[in-house]
């Protein structure tokens, strides 16, 4: 069996890191074909990054009977609608963070996947990486005793505020972006679903979010905390923790370990820091990807995993007094 071959939706910026560079050191994956709303951009976009072909629109992309797979890095509101295009025309997906714009969407996308038996994976590449696996082990090993909290933060300035990541029109919003991974690791660490306790946003228009922190509780009683921004007082901060009983976990930068992190446990009288490997996330993700669509491997990321996720992100906007995206 020959290589996934992947199609890009839109030349995006994260497209790169996450799968065009993977893509070189994964011998089950290949970029073939990229398509833009401006083929001129798409062209361009080709010939910096050795793509072979260019499709003249979205459509043409996705029903290209030489690509097996989809990568999906549209803006937030465009999400559903073209990963329900790519199943629908027999492709598997890769879609970007946050898997849509609301729950609805994301129950919606699902039942097609389920109705195709298509593979579709919410691309949350940290959660791919020997770091997270390593977390998890940790709060369910008992070592850190009943889980009392968990605190997750993401928050660094992004003040382009022309950008599509402010635009309520397309799914922006700070807790939208690097939010979705907050609630991501809340959920893992948490290791139950979440209900929001409560929401505070700080505002860039009166209904996109510049900034979030939410308070958290789970069904067996801990708490949790997410603090997410794009532009506010939080400049930056990206860590989890995990306090238990008899222990604290704490990770300094969980979701890109590739660039730098830290590790430190404590456990009674006992602490020690771990280290972990530093290649890529999107390199673990992409393997998750090709190993699900070759050998019919199961996924971190699967699309009841985005529902809950999804349902989280929406009760926040709800619990701040805002309205979910596309809603």
């Amino acid at each position: 069996m020959g290589p996934v071959r992947i199609g890009i939706l839109g030349a995006a910026r994260i497209a790169p890191s996450a799968v065009i560079k993977p893509a070189r050191n994964i011998t089950e994956a290949e970029v073939r074909a990229v398509a833009a709303r401006n083929r001129g951009r798409a062209d361009a976009f080709a010939s910096k990054h050795g793509i072979a072909k260019v499709r003249d629109s979205y459509a043409a992309l996705v029903s290209d009977p030489e690509l097996d797979a989809i990568y999906n890095p549209l803006p937030n509101g465009l999400h559903a609608e073209w990963t329900i295009a790519a199943l629908e025309a027999g492709k598997h997906v890769l879609c970007e963070k946050p898997f849509t714009a609301n729950a609805k969407e994301a129950e919606e996308v699902a039942a097609v996947a389920a109705r195709t038996g298509l593979v579709v994976m919410e691309a949350f590449h940290y959660r791919y990486h020997p770091l997270a696996k390593r977390m998890r082990e940790i709060v369910e090993s008992d070592e850190l005793g009943v889980l009392r909290r968990v605190e997750t933060a993401l928050c660094f300035p992004f003040p382009k505020f022309s950008d599509i990541r402010y635009q309520y029109d397309l799914a922006g919003g700070a807790t939208m972006d690097v939010g979705t991974y907050t609630v991501h690791m809340a959920r893992l660490l948490g290791c139950e679903e979440p209900d929001v306790r409560s929401a505070h946003a700080k505002l860039h228009t009166p209904d996109v979010d510049r900034a979030m922190r939410a308070e958290l509780t789970f069904p067996s009683g801990h708490t949790g905390r997410i603090t997410c921004s794009m532009w506010s007082r939080w400049f930056i901060q990206t860590y989890a923790r995990v306090i238990g009983d008899r222990g604290e976990l704490h990770v300094i930068n969980p979701t890109s370990p590739q660039l730098w992190h830290r590790m430190r446990v404590k456990s009674g009288n006992d602490a020690r820091t771990e280290r972990f490997s530093r290649r890529p996330t999107y390199e673990y993700q992409l393997e998750a990807f090709c190993a699900a669509v070759l050998h019919g491997e199961t996924t971190l990321t699967a699309p009841a995993d985005s529902i809950a996720n999804m349902r989280v992100l929406d009760a926040i906007y709800v619990a701040a007094g805002l309205t979910p995206r596309g809603t």
